[in-house]
């Protein structure tokens, strides 16, 4: 075996994997675009879910992303990562209905209905499940996309940057900020 040439890592073999679906994408391929559907989706989903805490408005967020992904390949320059251009997308269809939840809500009362069912005594874990996602909901958009981007999703500031357009210094008091939100809030919780 030659010194030089050394065996793609499997992170290595997924990149180049997904750099090929997006250009067979690009070309035409509606299969490879299913690939890159069926590969970012859960992940999509994931962060839509925690951005928005609705799965319906979640789902149609991730599900407006892959149409306007779709439509708008043609203009993806294949220098560009895909995936911050892809989360990209997504935050902004996250945001968008984010402001029309907010608007819906600030016109509709609904008193004193609880989010859920009673369901008796809840399990430590999920009581503990719903106090983050209160956390999180708690935290400014900015604040909540940047820490689940790195966090959650486990994207770079330089990706993050690109899929926000936000600057990394930012991007990092960002998710400081959050950071020191989610633990003065759920400390409190948990000392109760």
């Amino acid at each position: 075996m030659d010194g030089d040439a050394s065996p793609a890592s499997p992170a290595e073999r997924a990149a180049s994997a997904r750099r090929r679906l997006v250009s067979e994408a690009r070309s035409g391929d509606v299969r490879a675009f299913a690939s890159l559907v069926d590969a970012y989706y859960a992940r999509c989903l994931r962060f839509a879910l925690h951005m928005l805490a609705n799965r319906g408005d979640a789902e149609e967020a991730v599900q407006d992303t892959f149409v306007r992904v779709y439509r708008a390949l043609s203009s993806y320059r294949e220098e560009e990562a895909f995936e911050p251009w892809l989360f990209r997308i997504l935050a902004n269809r996250c945001r968008t209905a984010g402001a029309k939840a907010r608007r819906h809500a600030q016109l509709v009362e609904y008193g004193n209905v609880p989010d859920r069912p009673s369901l008796g005594q809840h399990d430590a874990e999920i009581a503990w499940r719903e106090e983050i996602e209160l956390a999180l909901r708690a935290l400014a958009v900015e604040q909540r996309e940047a820490f689940l981007m790195r966090h959650v999703e486990g994207m770079s500031y330089e990706a993050m940057a690109v899929a926000t357009g936000a600057g990394v210094s930012a991007l990092k008091m960002r998710v400081k900020r959050a950071c020191d939100a989610l633990r003065l809030r759920l400390t409190e919780v948990d000392g109760d």
